[in-house]
């Protein structure tokens, strides 16, 4: 669909090498490599067409070396992490979040800093860049905002990658070391604007959440393509 406007899911090149590096270490290798076993899951449902003073999502990512938001009190519309400590469950909640959002009474800033408060504080495992790259760069994120552009979104099902069940089962205890978990999870978005516009999306996101034994979950990182 052509000048649809643009959705914080639609951002971000993936996960970092050094990190990535971390999490296939200890985690599982065949399965966050990607390389092989990914393949991107895209679609869309029923929208319409945006305003014509909206540009279409920029192919690049923001900054690779922005740093993490200074910890704050105000987020904005986002909400905060839940305490649950079931993988599925949790991943399912982080999806919800990251496709849902609120130009009106959320700044760019304040986007980012609720995200942040959903990661893990294990700075080995943490990929912030995977998830912040989720959010568009600070003009485009104006524009939106001058559109009054919000979103809410419904998941549908959460589930672990046949690829990491497999991994898992052919060594259980590879799972120990840093208790990361992936999982797929999808659903539907959709996204408002001024004058009536519109539109609705299939969501499909690649989670690694960290859940250690008696703590909640936290989210480590967003795989750059979707695994089912």
């Amino acid at each position: 669909m052509k000048n649809r406007l643009p959705s914080l899911s639609s951002y971000g090149a993936g996960w970092s090498a050094n990190r990535r590096i971390a999490v296939v270490a200890v985690v599982v290798a065949a399965l966050l490599a990607l390389a092989g076993v990914v393949a991107v899951v895209t679609g869309s449902g029923e929208d319409h067409q945006a305003p014509a003073t909206t540009a279409p999502a920029p192919t690049s990512s923001p900054s690779a070396t922005e740093a993490a938001p200074e910890p704050s009190s105000r987020s904005g519309s986002v909400p905060k992490p839940p305490q649950i400590s079931e993988p599925v469950a949790y991943a399912k909640a982080a999806a919800q979040m990251l496709w849902s959002y609120d130009t009106r009474d959320t700044s760019r800033d304040q986007q980012l800093a609720g995200m942040h408060t959903w990661m893990t504080t294990e700075t080995t495992y943490a990929d912030w860049t995977s998830v912040s790259g989720q959010v568009p760069d600070p003009v485009l994120w104006s524009r939106m905002a001058d559109q009054d552009q919000h979103a809410t979104a419904h998941v549908t099902e959460g589930h672990y990658p046949s690829a990491f069940k497999q991994a898992l089962a052919d060594d259980p205890s590879a799972i120990t070391e840093a208790y990361i978990y992936v999982v797929t999870v999808n659903g539907k978005q959709q996204i408002v604007w001024k004058k009536g516009g519109g539109g609705a999306e299939e969501r499909a996101l690649t989670l690694a959440v960290q859940c250690r034994p008696n703590q909640d979950c936290a989210l480590a990182a967003l795989a750059p393509n979707v695994t089912q």
